[in-house]
């Protein structure tokens, strides 16, 4: 019997399909001319804080050099900052922010979260004269307010500036706090009252700590405005000591001369509180956004 000769079976046909030269590119292009693009920005808003911490350490005599980086680092500057007394400014500038920041939470918690929660007679027209309160700049009401608090009694001291930097924040707390207790569901706080929780309980327990990114950011704003605040503080104090570090930092400006180098030490060293509060603050926002979500 004759053997049959089979032809070998032709291998199988591959079905995957080649990727097109230079698919991954076009990403990969955008990537980076997006990266580029937000390294150049970050420069842009960067480089006048380099230039002020760069002119801070210069002497004198070579303010009018046409480097960059000084010849010679005068690190004394930031010493004589101490020496001359604006610690006690920087004291009082701390006092005013964190007051403020006080007073606003206290004021605006409560505020936002009963507007956000009842449907009350007048719950609108509240909220529009909460925002209006916002849109009046304090300069336009500088002499109502010097003789407000003349007839208290309250000019050139710490608790005037705490008051008012605290009025004029309020507004935007009170509405961005509404806005988050309102986006929370009311079916979480139920089942907190289901588990024995009253109202207080539930407040603290979970809508807090879901409404906390709002919270954050309120706080911020509030303390960011009171420490940058300068017209107000001007207006209503009077004895260097007890004027904030804004005010202060004018000593540095005379009629026919600025020391330019002491100034910029001193508005250096006053950024750096902003600088810490920002990086402690910034991990407690991301923790806020889940933080009460898992029982």
């Amino acid at each position: 019997m004759m053997a049959v000769k089979t032809a070998p079976p032709a291998p199988p046909r591959s079905h995957a399909r080649t990727a097109p030269r230079g698919g991954h590119a076009m990403p990969r292009l955008k990537t980076t001319l997006v990266a580029a693009a937000a390294y150049v920005i970050a420069f842009i808003f960067l480089f006048p804080y380099v230039v002020m911490v760069l002119t801070s350490l210069r002497p004198q005599e070579s303010l009018r050099d046409a480097t960059l980086l000084p010849t010679q680092w005068e690190w004394s500057n930031l010493v004589t900052f101490w020496s001359s007394g604006l610690a006690g400014n920087l004291v009082v500038t701390l006092q005013v922010a964190a007051g403020s920041t006080v007073l606003v939470l206290l004021v605006a918690l409560p505020a936002a979260y009963y507007t956000a929660r009842h449907n009350f007679r007048g719950r609108t027209m509240f909220l529009i004269l909460v925002l209006i309160t916002q849109m009046f700049q304090p300069t336009a009401m500088l002499v109502g307010i010097y003789r407000e608090f003349s007839q208290f009694g309250l000019v050139d001291s710490v608790w005037s500036l705490i008051l008012v930097n605290g009025g004029f924040n309020l507004a935007f707390a009170v509405w961005i706090l509404n806005a988050y207790f309102a986006s929370i569901p009311r079916d979480l706080e139920e089942a907190a009252f289901l588990d024995g929780n009253g109202r207080f309980g539930a407040l603290f327990r979970v809508t807090l700590p879901l409404a906390m990114p709002g919270v954050i950011t309120a706080l911020i704003f509030t303390f960011i405005a009171a420490w940058n605040e300068f017209v107000v503080a001007l207006t209503l104090t009077t004895t260097p000591e007890k004027q904030p570090l804004t005010v202060a930092l004018n000593s540095f400006i005379g009629q026919y001369q600025v020391d330019w180098q002491n100034l910029f030490a001193g508005s250096v060293i006053a950024t750096i509180p902003v600088i810490i509060l920002f990086a402690l603050i910034e991990r407690k926002v991301v923790g806020g956004l889940t933080a009460g979500s898992i029982k």
